[in-house]
């Protein structure tokens, strides 16, 4: 579900009045997941404002560059700069914890001049899937589960980031997978965190200790995939904030620590009939349908073309590594976490597919939209999947690509993403990340001066 379902422009502003609220957040999600907007007061925010931002903010890398001569990109976005209209979602108001004063925060989507959306804004991605499902019939429903590392203060991007100091004055040493003990060194950050959460309604469910020295991973309760995304959307932002109030940072990089595993956003997902409210992946006998065998077929097919979307920087892919806890194929397997799709042990209704090849690090927004991509054409293909893993797949092939010029190479020549996704995102998309790969590699790394710079 969304944070507020139906809100209205007038539901919106009452409850703005009741929350005495003065100041106000307007955050637009861009490529890279990040919050870009304005600040304005609570007497300028209304309906007829018509907020304007350069649509250029939703193309530019992680740094803050631009592409250029990339006939493509500039295919899509103008090079006169023009201004996008921005316009509140009210189901998505909520106050921003952390803020001295009272302030709310809420997301916009961006419209051309014309009042059509911006068909390469995350949201609209989303929102150009999710209309392929309500066409036929169906309705997604998906519950995220999110990895990340708390980590000590790093101010010195050359040096190695270390697991942070609990309530026992000590770091973590060890591995504590699943320790309670673990997880109360950071009670105070963690209370927190659920009291912003609440005051927010991210539904976010259960905490545990992940694998890593500081790795944790919060799970959120299953609903519809735009509410999810602007609840994880949300939910980095708060633990970020929450973790420098108390003097550690929070990261969701794939893969931040030298020897230690990745993090990982795990996507439950099903789809049930909209109008009988059924999972259509199950037959009324109790069986696997053949949808749910076309979906995993899907997954199967489309997601390594996809890995560019889900696995989104040079780092990610030093998460993708045998025996790291993460998969490294395309294999499916009933409750096997060794595999890219696992499919949970569940009754006929929850019958749903576990994707685990999305990193932490993806764009929520688009992580969504392009698994359900992939489920969708396999659904409309009638696509089979491979047999079954039995045993563990970490021994097997690797069926995904190894690195993000490899990825963006099988993005672009998908043909069947593209359609479903959009022509202008996949050439804005692409034109990004190719030169986010390009300045990586002007970078000299650390290995390269310890094993090169005296032996070769």
């Amino acid at each position: 579900m969304s944070l507020r379902q139906n809100f209205s422009y007038n539901d919106m502003d009452q409850w703005l009045n009741e929350k005495r609220v003065t100041e106000i957040e307007c955050l637009v999600p861009d490529l890279t997941g990040v919050a870009r907007g304005k600040i304005m007061p609570r007497t300028k925010f209304t309906e007829d404002r018509g907020m304007r931002m350069p649509e250029a903010v939703l193309g530019m890398t992680v740094t803050g560059n631009y592409p250029t001569d990339n006939a493509a990109y500039e295919r899509a976005i103008s090079a006169t700069d023009r201004d996008m209209i921005l316009r509140a979602d009210p189901n998505t108001i909520t106050m921003v914890p952390w803020a001295a004063d009272p302030t709310a925060q809420v997301i916009h989507d961006c419209y051309f001049s014309d009042g059509s959306l911006v068909d390469f804004a995350p949201r609209s991605v989303l929102r150009r899937v999710l209309s392929l499902y309500a066409e036929k019939g169906w309705t997604p429903i998906v519950a995220p589960e999110l990895e990340f590392y708390l980590t000590a203060k790093n101010i010195d991007p050359d040096l190695p980031l270390r697991p942070p100091v609990g309530r026992s004055g000590r770091a973590e040493t060890s591995r504590q997978i699943y320790s309670i003990d673990a997880v109360n060194e950071f009670d105070p950050l963690f209370e927190d965190i659920y009291d912003y959460c609440d005051l927010m309604q991210l539904d976010v469910d259960t905490l545990i200790h992940e694998i890593g020295a500081g790795q944790m991973e919060i799970n959120f309760l299953h609903g519809e995939p735009m509410g999810l995304a602007d609840k994880v959307f949300f939910f980095k932002r708060t633990l970020r904030e929450a973790a420098l109030k108390h003097d550690m940072y929070a990261t969701f990089m794939a893969k931040p620590m030298t020897g230690e595993p990745g993090s990982a956003m795990h996507i439950h997902q099903s789809v049930v009939d909209t109008k009988s409210g059924l999972n259509i992946f199950s037959n009324p006998d109790g069986t696997a349908a053949d949808a749910f065998m076309h979906y995993v077929g899907g997954l199967q097919r489309y997601m390594p073309a996809a890995m560019a979307i889900v696995a989104p920087y040079v780092n990610s892919y030093r998460r993708i590594v045998r025996h790291t806890a993460a998969p490294i194929n395309i294999q499916w397997g009933k409750d096997n976490r060794t595999v890219g799709f696992r499919v949970p042990e569940s009754g006929p209704q929850d019958r749903r597919i576990e994707n685990r090849v999305v990193g932490a690090d993806a764009n929520p927004y688009l992580a969504l939209a392009v698994t359900l991509a992939c489920g969708y054409l396999g659904m409309i293909e009638k696509l089979e999947p491979t047999p079954m893993t039995i045993d563990s797949a970490y021994d097997l092939d690797y069926q995904l690509p190894q690195s993000l010029s490899e990825a963006l190479e099988g993005l672009r020549k998908e043909t069947r993403l593209r359609y479903v996704l959009g022509d202008r995102f996949i050439d804005v998309y692409s034109a990004i990340k190719e030169l986010e790969h390009a300045e990586f590699m002007q970078v000299i790394s650390p290995w390269e001066r310890e094993h090169l710079l005296l032996h070769v």
